[in-house]
């Protein structure tokens, strides 16, 4: 077991037809998923924490820190904030995954500084 991973996380959304898309960074591999049919941004957001989560999960991490830079969705998902109606269906999903051993933090950080929106942004060359 692994302890302590970082793991970053990022949603986003697109034009169709490429529409919703994520990426999940661990240890320098990048997983991206494209094609996510429509949705909106936070949408995105929250099935990237949601694949980082089940990612946690398949990689046996011991107490994952989720690292994303949707200021919403990590309160949501922390509990700080009520979660909209629009987006109940995300939480539920999240809070049902199976959890990693230990303790799973969700912390937030600048866009700039998250490798998951970075491995994003070279997919449309910027």
């Amino acid at each position: 077991m692994v302890h302590a991973m970082k793991i970053f996380f990022d949603g986003g959304c697109r034009p169709h037809p490429v529409g919703m898309e994520l990426a999940v960074v661990i240890a320098g591999r990048s997983t991206i998923k494209r094609d996510l049919g429509p949705g909106t941004g936070m949408d995105a957001e929250w099935l990237a924490l949601i694949e980082a989560m089940r990612l946690a999960h398949q990689n046996d991490l011991t107490d994952p820190v989720l690292i994303g830079d949707a200021v919403a969705v990590i309160a949501q998902a922390n509990g700080s904030v009520r979660c909209p109606p629009a987006y109940v269906h995300h939480l539920r999903v999240f809070r049902a995954l199976p959890q990693p051993a230990g303790r799973v933090r969700i912390r937030h950080v600048k866009r700039t500084q998250n490798l998951a929106g970075i491995a994003l942004a070279r997919l449309h060359g910027r």
